[in-house]
């Protein structure tokens, strides 16, 4: 095995939120920066037509679509149990150095290559920080599978320390995961005119991001408040669908689109309950927005002192903390231009040069293994 031995690698990735920007960045990072032809594998749904429209426009990419419904689904196990022959035969088919998979159903795969498991978020973390309690019986069997996965897998990543933490629950102890942070291109992002709007997004159906806290509070704001995202969940999904009622809703926004929506809001909002990460956040800081956010560890650990943190519970917390900075135009800027310096750590660039040194690394150990 010998320095840059990475050549190809084949990623997984769902179609829903986050996972899907996450891979296509990393993907074309890879590609541009290193060389690295990556195979993406859909699951959780085919993907839409701006989707494969990002996709095309990576250099080095391949779309591999599959429409298996992830375990997190309603009923998702005879599709796993089908998702895994799937990626066995594209390993067989592609002959990746690295698999990457960034959900947990194929983490049992016999695969030959060296493979890497990227926990962005779980079911039973979830549970805990939105609902109060430990996830219902229902939920055994993905707990089993979850844990199955990771004692299956060359390398465990995670987004931030807290996420990492929250691999207890699965019998993960500490020092088990890597914290390899996500990251975004800031050239791609910019600073418009700001208008006064407050601006939150994402997956609205989802409780964890909390967006129906904004929107219920926002007819009393003496600023408009948009949303943009979709409010009804995604087939196969056991949510539910919330209403937006005090929001002023853009609907799916496109790439482009979103970041003009970022480039001109004065404030974002995201008073999360649970948020691993949030690219949504992210992209906002990089355009010079004014950050109110949840005060969960994970957004603290992220963001440290360049955001106001609001109780996700507290609706009149929230509304005052809006109104705070709408009020304060020079308490408004300071706050933008910190997020934004902040923001500047979290590069696209960076995230993929970890990962390629990961990468390196884990195909030397498997090759050193087999040898």
């Amino acid at each position: 095995m010998v320095e840059d031995s990475v050549h190809r690698v084949l990623m997984t990735t769902d179609t829903v939120g986050g996972v899907w920007t996450f891979a296509l960045d990393l993907a074309g990072c890879l590609a541009r920066e290193h060389g690295v032809e990556v195979l993406l594998a859909t699951l959780g749904g085919l993907p839409s037509e701006g989707q494969r429209a990002e996709a095309a426009r990576n250099p080095g990419l391949r779309i591999a679509a599959g429409e298996y419904r992830l375990e997190w689904m309603e009923d998702p196990w005879l599709d796993v149990a089908q998702s895994r022959e799937w990626l066995l035969r594209l390993e067989r088919e592609f002959r990746p150095d690295v698999i990457h998979l960034n959900s947990y159903g194929q983490g049992v795969c016999p695969f030959q290559a060296a493979t890497v498991l990227t926990a962005h978020s779980c079911v039973l973390s979830w549970w805990l920080a939105v609902k109060g309690e430990a996830a219902p019986a229902r939920w055994n069997r993905y707990r089993e599978e979850v844990k199955a996965a990771f004692r299956g897998v060359d390398v465990v990543t995670v987004p931030s320390h807290a996420m990492g933490r929250s691999l207890s629950l699965y019998d993960v102890p500490d020092g088990a995961w890597q914290v390899i942070p996500n990251g975004r291109p800031a050239g791609a992002y910019r600073r418009g005119e700001k208008e006064p709007f407050v601006f939150t997004a994402g997956r609205l159906w989802d409780e964890a991001k909390n967006t129906a806290g904004v929107a219920r509070i926002a007819g009393s704001l003496s600023w408009p408040v948009y949303a943009a995202g979709e409010s009804r969940p995604p087939a196969g999904s056991t949510s539910d669908p919330v209403e937006f009622g005090g929001c002023r809703m853009t609907g799916w926004l496109s790439a482009s689109e979103m970041r003009d929506w970022y480039a001109r809001a004065a404030i974002y909002a995201l008073p999360a309950r649970y948020e691993p990460f949030g690219l949504s956040v992210l992209e906002a800081a990089l355009s010079g927005c004014a950050l109110v956010l949840g005060d969960i560890e994970s957004l603290r650990e992220i963001w440290g002192d360049s955001a106001v943190f609001v109780d996700p519970a507290d609706a009149g917390a929230l509304r005052e903390a809006l109104e705070s900075l709408i009020a304060d135009p020079a308490r408004r800027e300071e706050y933008a231009r910190c997020g934004y310096e902040r923001a500047l750590q979290y590069d696209s660039s960076r995230t993929a040069a970890q990962y390629f040194r990961l990468y390196e690394n884990a195909a030397m150990r498997k090759f050193a293994c087999v040898s």
